[in-house]
This record gives C-alpha cells, structure tokens and sequence, in this order.
C-alpha cells in the first residue's frame, strides 16, 4: 500500500511507509500496543499510522539496554566520539529529507525544519571533539605522597522525553553528549510527532548495526505515558512543559538526576539608545518564529516611553505582511500551531485577553490579529495586546504567537518586570550602552539562564549552555561543561607511599 497523498512518498526514502512500528527494541523495529495517526497540522489529515510500543516491549527494550550499557562504557570515550560522528553522517545524508519531514509533522517552516536537523549534526560534531576531552582534575592533597583525582565516568542509562515543538534538535542536545559520556540512551519521542523519532532512530540504529554495536545503546519508543519509562532511568532530560513536578517528584523519589527544561515566558527590552529597526526585525523572529511554540519565543514586549509609540507603528506596519500558510511552500513566515488542541488553546487565550479589555486598570487591547484563521489546518493570526504587566495572562504562557506590549521609564522598572513571572528561561535587551548592557547580565540584571543583548530571545548556539532558573527548571543541556550531567563524579585518594600518618606508634606485626 502506498502514502495516501503524492507529497509524502518522499517519506519512503528516510525508511518510512503508510503503516510503522513506533519501538526499537532490543536492536530490532517491534511494537505491539495500539495504532495511532500521524496527523499534518496544515490541513488535519493522516500521514502515516504508527504502532506504539507497550509497556512489554518498554521492559524489554530497557533489560537490553542494561545489557548493552555494559559494552558501552568499556569503549574509549574517543572510539564512543567515533561512532558519533558517524551518526552526524549519516544525518548530514538525509537532512533535507528530514528537514521536509519536520516541517510535515511539526508545522514550522522548511527552513526551520532544516535547520533543526542541522542542529543535531552539529551536536555530533561538537560530541566528538569532547570525546577527547572529559577530563577530570588532578588535585593536590595535603599529606605526604598522596594525590587526588577527580574521575568522571558514565551514569549508565540516560532517558531523553522530547516535545513536539523540537522533535529531533533536543534529542542530538542530550544524546550525542550522553554517548560519548559512555551511557546508553532511551529516547521518547513526543507522541504527535511519531515518524520523526522512527526516521532519526532508523539511521542511529543504521550506524551501530554496522559497527557491530549492540542495537539497545539506543533504544527509541512511541510511548504516550512517559511514566513508565521513568522509573527505570538514572537520568531523566526533558523538554516536555507538560511533565514539571510530576516529573520532578518522580525522579526525586529515587534520588536520580533530572534535567528539566519546561518553559519560557520570555521578554525583550528595548530602551530609549536601542536601534530601532534592528530591535523590530528581532522582535518579529523572536514573536511570530515557529508559529510562537519556541521555548524561547519572545512573550512580552517592553519598551521605554519615549520610543513606544514609534516601535510599536513599525511592528504593526511588519505584523500585516507576515505570510501564514503551507509550512512547506517558499516564502510562508508563519505554518500553523501543531495540533487542534492548540488552536483551541489560542482561542482561549484571547478571550481571557479580551475579557480584561474592560479592565481600565490591566488594559487588553489587541492591535493586531487575534483570531483563528478559517481552514482545514490549525492557522491563526499573529498578535499584538497592549496591556499591563499587572494583567493575570502576562504572568502565563501561552504557546502561541501572541505578543504583550508594555511600556517603563526606567531601567530597573524593566528588569523588575522582566523579573515578575514564575519562568525564567530567556530575556534581551536592545540598547548602546556599556554600562546598561552590564548591569543587564549582572547580578541585578536578568534572572534567566538566557540574557541576551541586541538580538532576540530564541534561537541558541549549542557551544553555550543551554537552560533556565526558577519554575523553567534549572538544568542545563548543550555546551560549555553540560556534559558534567551525564556523568558521575568520584573524588579518589591514593596513597603511593608506605605510611599513614595515623597508625605510627602501632605494631601491626
């Protein structure tokens, strides 16, 4: 049987068909739970139909895997680099098709879709340069020939649960640095997004199958409920919102380590010196990008009084010519929000804005869209509302691409306001001035993980450490020493002479 529609058999050159297994287990393609519809947002029809995995083949899968880790952490951190770095090949051969695939399933443009596979490329490239460097420290001790060192190896198994909002980008975060650490990885992929997590899987399990690898060093499930899975972990990594404290007391509970990448309620600041047509072009990427489903989507727009009328005519002229429409089709800005659900989310939204409009106090008036697009896909308009920062909805997130215009005159009353919501994962300010710029990533600056100056509030660069504070949650994925979280530290003390400076004065016999 082929693909229902003419524009998915491209599908069958990433190894995809109409009909899919959602497990690999055990180094072999099985699932025996129930079927469910991989569904393209532009329009709500069917892909492909995928069979997920049950909680047999998860039990099965995950004793593989403790079988395979065993192998796996024997294997010089270099060699592990190695077989990385083969996957980034492997990926690299396929990455428009799996860039098409993204914008298919997902929603967001073509060239966000390419360039999301080109993230995990490059994770692998960065993997392998760190394969060679997990180095610990040699540390001086203060009795007489003794030394210390600080040796870092494998947790064992690591769990990676992905969002529908970056299918495969956030796996190459976590999973190219977890195997060259030595660990095993466990990947569930997010539930709509299903054939994205087979196409990835397929060329991961290509590459071990043709080193003579154990299959189950990566084992991948289209799982709904992810709970199972994390029972069994050592390490959790997350970017599903949906989980939080559930998730937080699950793992706790055993002591393990979690890594929780939940949300973002993320501002831009633009003062009186910023230039003006810079900050507006940033806003718009930063606001309208990815349908506003980034974690770091820009959600709040402050701007200095004496510039606030001037900016926001310049973002209303630009919020008029954003093209919306079919994800795959040149020159379309905006695709649609991924599901059905969201788009009634979004409606929901701008009644509870709307129902503030006669507030005269909180404000709630929208300037530009607010409304759902009339289509078979999940469309809506992009949107501005002015509002107060008082107004309950600012202090929420909603994933979508609604934008809150506020107004300050100082520079504290910015941060202060930056600094009002549970989250704290990204944040940009736009101005020339040194010492704005400082105090901005100072310790009264920005409490976010992200503070960024003169560009927008999404997109990162996997050499940096990538995460949040407050309820965002507080780990880090990516560069810098992330790779600290896949390992486990022991502190060793030895002894390279012949006394202990405690037992003189002892006969031992």
């Amino acid at each position: 049987m082929g693909f229902a529609k003419k524009e998915y058999e491209f599908l069958a050159e990433i190894g995809l068909g109409p009909e899919n297994l959602g497990g690999y287990v055990n180094g072999a393609w099985k699932a025996t739970g129930s079927v469910v519809s991989s569904v393209n947002p532009s329009n709500n029809q069917t892909i492909a139909k995928v069979t997920e995995a049950s909680i047999q083949d998860y039990e099965e899968g995950m004793r593989a895997c403790n079988e395979a880790a065993k192998k796996w952490m024997s294997i010089p951190a270099p060699k592990r680099g190695e077989i990385v770095r083969q996957i980034g090949d492997a990926l690299r051969a396929k990455l428009e098709l799996l860039g098409r695939l993204v914008s298919l399933e997902m929603g967001k443009i073509l060239p966000e879709g390419i360039g999301e596979v080109q993230e995990i490329i490059d994770m692998c490239d960065y993997a392998v340069g760190l394969s060679r460097q997990l180095n610990g420290s040699v540390i001086p001790s203060e009795r007489p020939d003794h030394m210390m060192l600080e040796v870092w190896n494998p947790l064992g198994i690591v769990g990676v649960i992905t969002a529908f909002n970056f299918p495969c980008a956030v796996l190459g975060w976590n999973a190219c640095i977890a195997l060259v650490c030595g660990n095993c990885v466990v990947w569930k992929g997010a539930p709509t997004t299903p054939l994205i997590t087979i196409a990835v899987t397929k060329l991961v399990a290509e590459v071990f199958e043709k080193n003579n690898l154990p299959g189950s060093i990566f084992t991948s499930f289209s799982l709904c409920n992810p709970f199972k899975l994390i029972f069994r972990l050592e390490c959790l990594l997350s970017s599903s919102s949906s989980l939080r404290l559930m998730v937080q007391q699950t793992v706790n509970e055993r002591f393990a380590k979690c890594l929780l990448e939940l949300s973002g309620n993320n501002a831009i600041i633009v003062m009186d010196d910023a230039d003006i047509g810079l900050a507006v072009r940033s806003i718009l990427f930063a606001a309208v990008g990815t349908a506003g489903q980034r974690c770091t989507t820009c959600r709040r727009l402050f701007l200095h009084e004496s510039i606030y009328q001037k900016v926001l005519d310049q973002l209303v002229v630009v919020y008029k010519q954003v093209k919306i429409g079919d994800p795959l089709e040149k020159g379309t800005l905006v695709g649609p929000l991924h599901t059905q659900a969201s788009r009634d989310n979004f409606e929901k939204g701008i009644s509870s804005i709307k129902s503030q409009a006669c507030l005269v106090l909180l404000g709630g008036k929208i300037l530009v869209g607010g409304s759902v697009i009339e289509s078979d896909g999940n469309f809506v308009q992009p949107t501005i509302v002015e509002i107060s920062p008082d107004a309950s909805v600012v202090k929420e997130e909603l994933f979508g691409p609604v934008l809150y215009v506020m107004k300050f005159k100082t520079l504290e009353e910015a941060i202060e306001m930056n600094n009002s919501v549970p989250q704290g994962l990204s944040s940009s300010i736009f101005t020339r001035k040194p010492e704005v710029i400082f105090k901005w990533i100072g310790p009264h600056g920005s409490d976010c993980g992200i503070v960024n100056v003169n560009i927008p509030t999404n997109g990162a660069e996997i050499g940096g450490a990538f995460g949040g504070e407050k309820a965002t949650g507080g780990g880090r994925e990516a560069g810098s020493d992330s790779w600290k979280q896949y390992m486990r530290r022991s502190t060793c003390t030895i002894n390279y002479g012949s006394e202990l400076p405690l037992a003189q004065g002892i006969n031992f016999g």
